[in-house]
């Protein structure tokens, strides 16, 4: 555990100029403000503000607080040796202290409170897949990639091996236990997986690695894109996450099967409410149709697994992509599993009818849902689907390339 002086004595024997407040907006968007090291006492202390509606929304409060979490601060590696940067994560709270209604990681916390109520510690291991793209002359980004590398091929084929490696001993230095890293089955497209840990850490985690490998990309010319489905006709990138409950310091699913299964039977039971949230994007929707119909018949029975490895039993989610908002997703995923093990929800008695197809679908299935708006609170909920079902029409009212080629020259 960070004490503040811990911090100020790292500050001052590192050399570190500037610290990034960084936090999320609703849809889990890494936002930041830097300060210098004069300012961390007031920092610490609560009293950094900023302007609520400029982030949250016209409707937001118009003053709110930034409030860090001093276990969260890290150097950044990639920065100068000269005038270090660090980076603390910060949930956003009202003047009084309190948690704001929208912060999607004091949301988070509120709802560990229940889990660790009915007592348990929750642990998520994350898997997050990503694309590596080239950038343009003016450095804006592409789709473009030039090699053909498929599933763990290695170099030459894999011309993003020596990024990847970069961003392993990056994340390394930042403290994280990285399991393994390799190319994944798409051109461009990669995984790096890490030890997860417990509760609010093991989102904030994910939060870093994206910011870590955009940044690392970045160095190397490249853009690292959490994008689900950026090339047509190709797989996709998923999250998948590996969840499992600990009770005096032991793994319940390995000594009960059953509660695992309880566990993942809830979480099956409320996937098409909660899928708008770990599926936010438009684009989303053709990862999970690609990712159905390359499998066998009955695949979608594969989007919640028990699985275990090196001993360790867990539930596996694997519909999730990389573009959630990692903080609500994992509130309405543990509480989906808490509830199924309260209300011994078989994970093959589940009657599931499928996900969604598109976001539109996904959004309605959660704004008619009591369960999503019990975990994430109604205000958080109905200003989310509000932004969501706006960006839904966006697209719809875009004409694309496709509907040129199809129609231009035809009709």
């Amino acid at each position: 555990m960070n004490t503040l002086e811990d911090i100020i004595n790292l500050i001052d024997e590192e050399g570190v100029e500037f610290i990034r407040l960084q936090f999320a907006d609703i849809f889990g968007n890494l936002k930041n403000v830097a300060i210098t090291p004069g300012q961390i006492e007031r920092v610490a202390a609560g009293r950094f503000s900023f302007d609520g509606y400029m982030v949250f929304g016209e409707g937001a409060a118009e003053t709110l607080y930034l409030k860090p979490d001093l276990d969260t601060f890290v150097i950044l590696p990639w920065r100068p040796k000269h005038g270090k940067v660090g980076k603390l994560i910060c949930s956003v709270c009202t003047a009084d202290g309190k948690p704001y209604e929208l912060c999607s990681r004091g949301i988070l916390l509120k709802n560990l409170e229940t889990v660790k109520e009915s007592g348990y510690d929750a642990y998520i291991d994350p898997e997050c897949e990503f694309f590596l793209f080239h950038t343009d002359e003016e450095g804006s980004a592409t789709t473009i990639t030039h090699e053909e590398a498929g599933y763990m091929d290695v170099g030459p084929v894999d011309l993003g091996e020596n990024a990847r490696r970069d961003m392993v001993l990056t994340l390394e230095e930042m403290g994280f236990d990285i399991k393994a890293s390799h190319h994944e089955k798409a051109p461009g497209q990669h995984e790096i997986d890490f030890r997860g840990d417990s509760g609010v850490k093991a989102a904030d985690d994910v939060m870093t690695f994206k910011f870590a490998v955009r940044s690392v990309a970045k160095g190397f010319g490249l853009h690292a894109t959490f994008m689900p489905s950026p090339i047509q006709d190709a797989p996709g990138s998923g999250m998948h996450l590996k969840l499992s409950l600990y009770k005096d310091g032991r793994n319940v699913f390995n000594a009960s099967e059953e509660t695992a299964r309880y566990f993942a039977g809830g979480i099956l039971q409320h996937a098409t409410e909660i899928v708008s949230f770990t599926n936010p994007l438009v684009n989303s929707y053709k990862r999970l149709d690609k990712w159905k119909v390359s499998k066998k018949p009955k695949a979608e029975r594969n989007l919640v697994v028990v699985c275990e490895e090196c001993g360790e039993r867990s539930v596996e989610v694997r519909f999730p992509d990389p573009s959630a908002n990692i903080y609500a997703a994992m509130a309405l995923l543990l509480r989906a599993g808490l509830k199924g093990i309260e209300e011994k929800t078989e994970l093959d008695a589940v009657k599931f009818h499928g996900l969604p197809s598109n976001l539109k679908d996904a959004l309605l299935k959660s704004h008619d849902s009591a369960f999503v708006k019990e975990v994430l609170g109604e205000a958080f909920t109905d200003l989310y689907i509000t932004e969501k079902l706006s960006e839904w029409d966006e697209y719809l009212n875009k004409v694309s390339d496709w509907e040129l080629e199809k129609y231009l020259l035809k009709v």
